[in-house]
């Protein structure tokens, strides 16, 4: 085991909360949320749930013993991948993959230039985590699971029904990149009889790319499929291979490669502009099945776009810091600056298709542009002051702007509704995400003092800390693997075919203070300018 894994087995397993310390939780947080007479109904669900000799209690015990399995490094990580992502329908573009948009490369403006860049630091990052060397990330001076890094490469999400797979294929054989252009992809070896291409080399092969793409956009763009409901997606890639069995092999070279890099052949210039590619481009120049995906523009502008079911948002977020500032403080050993004269041209990975695949590709195209407007994408800007301000008064930045969320959703409607907030839980074998509550009694207590007029500021002011102080505690606990959602994911998942349904889980506060009104998770760099999801 090198020394990126030298501390997953001593990690702590995660641990399972009593049923009085989550019951207590979930009716602190439901409170927040709902009338008195539809409180007064939970309380008793809950008072049901948690009687002694009770179903939870019975539950409970089931999970306790799963937790305490020699052979179970962690109870919920299996539930979790499949439950949350491997059996989820809807498409990953828009609904489960993520972003970020890079800040300029002031030095490469084109987008061969910018891609080779791009391309070798990253290989640099690869090359520590198939050597097992990358040193592990650490939290509060403690190391964290490092576990989810061997999904970042020669890595891909596979549909299936009634539930994808995720298959690694790993690097031997597999030193090639994707590259994506004109919704057309090829086939690039970014090591050639052992050794890894300069960035000279790779500024080369990127520009054959574009050459050999041309000015027309491929008729049949096969990444569309990827944009897809995953059960329509399966049902493609099968009809795929059965139009030809060629296209096994073509499928085969993109979920293998050990990433991709999209050239897209348009210049987006504002911040929104620029999101809106990274989010999602034109569902056709992509493989949303990727883990991780480059995006470069026409203009040397780029970005990343991520793949989630098996890996967070804090692996990618490193690598790609990692990349822009080996870049930005000319770190990265860029080869020798003279390219080699006989590199291979790349490949372009051709698909054959039948009448069946062209009409399945234009039903595809169709949902994913009738998709894309119905989501809406605003940047503000702001400037007026940042995280270094707010800790000068003392405070918890992400709590700050956690408050800043719930009073302006509470200006605009006059309520507080269910807030989700990722808190890592890498601090445990296995660990991925637990849910953080934002809307507290707390919160929703400043709320109405701030829109009240005959509080004063002194008030608010103390209520505000008040507020801050709870989402700090909360989101504590629950990167300790305190907090209430997975919980009772755990305890619900246990439920037998001979079990009735417990009241907890018909009652209608329980589905609504899971339905997240507002998503807040956030990772940020001085190297981006842009992420979402």
């Amino acid at each position: 085991m090198g020394p990126m894994l030298r501390y997953e087995n001593s990690l702590p397993k995660l641990p399972v909360p009593s049923l009085a310390e989550t019951a207590a939780k979930y009716l602190k947080s439901v409170r927040a949320l709902l009338p008195p007479d539809e409180f007064a109904h939970t309380e008793n669900a809950i008072r049901e749930f948690v009687k002694p000799g009770g179903i939870g209690e019975k539950l409970q015990t089931k999970l306790v013993r799963r937790a305490q399995d020699p052979d179970c490094k962690n109870w919920l990580s299996e539930w979790w991948d499949v439950a949350a992502y491997l059996e989820y329908r809807d498409p990953v573009v828009m609904f489960v993959s993520y972003f970020y948009s890079h800040k300029d490369d002031r030095n490469r403006k084109t987008p061969a230039k910018r891609a080779a860049a791009l391309t070798k630091a990253t290989l640099s990052f690869k090359k520590q985590i198939d050597d097992g060397t990358l040193e592990p990330d650490y939290m509060r001076k403690a190391p964290i699971a490092m576990s989810s890094f061997k999904y970042m490469f020669n890595t891909c999400r596979i549909p299936e029904e009634p539930k994808d797979r995720v298959t690694i294929f790993g690097p031997d054989g597999n030193q090639f990149i994707v590259v994506a252009r004109k919704n057309k992809f090829f086939k690039v070896w970014h090591e050639i009889d052992g050794k890894e291409l300069s960035t000279a080399d790779l500024e080369v092969q990127f520009q054959r790319v574009i050459d050999m793409a041309g000015t027309e956009d491929s008729k049949t763009p096969i990444g569309i499929f990827t944009s897809d409901n995953r059960d329509n997606w399966a049902v493609n890639r099968k009809a795929l291979i059965v139009a030809d069995p060629a296209n096994e092999a073509a499928l085969n070279a993109l979920e293998a490669s050990s990433f991709l890099v999209a050239l897209d052949d348009i210049s987006p210039h504002t911040l929104e502009e620029r999101a809106r590619e990274c989010w999602h481009g034109n569902g056709k120049n992509r493989w949303y099945d990727k883990p991780c995906q480059f995006v470069v523009f026409e203009n040397g502008r780029s970005g990343f776009m991520g793949e989630h079911s098996m890996m967070d948002g804090t692996p990618t977020h490193r690598l790609n810091n990692y990349v822009c500032d080996i870049i930005a403080k000319d770190k990265l050993d860029h080869g020798p600056p003279t390219p080699q004269s006989s590199l291979p041209d790349p490949e372009e990975i051709k698909f054959h298709v039948n009448s069946n695949v062209k009409s399945a590709l234009s039903k595809s195209e169709a949902r994913f542009k009738q998709l894309v407007s119905e989501f809406d994408l605003r940047v503000m800007y702001y400037q007026g002051y940042g995280a270094d301000s707010i800790k000068l008064f003392k405070s918890s930045p992400d709590a700050w702007a956690q408050m800043m969320i719930q009073l302006a959703y509470y200006k605009m409607y006059g309520v507080n509704r269910p807030t989700y907030e990722s808190a890592a839980t890498r601090k445990f074998q296995l660990g991925r995400t637990e849910t953080c509550r934002s809307v507290s009694e707390e919160s929703v207590a400043w709320c109405k003092a701030m829109e009240d007029p005959s509080v004063s500021n002194e008030q608010c002011l103390e209520l505000g800390r008040k507020a801050l102080s709870a989402h700090v505690k909360y989101i504590m606990e629950a990167s300790d693997g305190k907090g209430v959602d997975r919980h009772l994911f755990g305890l619900k998942k246990l439920l037998g075919p001979e079990d009735e349904t417990p009241a907890i889980y018909k009652d209608p506060a329980f589905g609504y203070s899971c339905h997240w009104f507002l998503s807040t998770s956030q990772l940020s760099s001085e190297y981006t300018n842009g992420y979402g999801w």
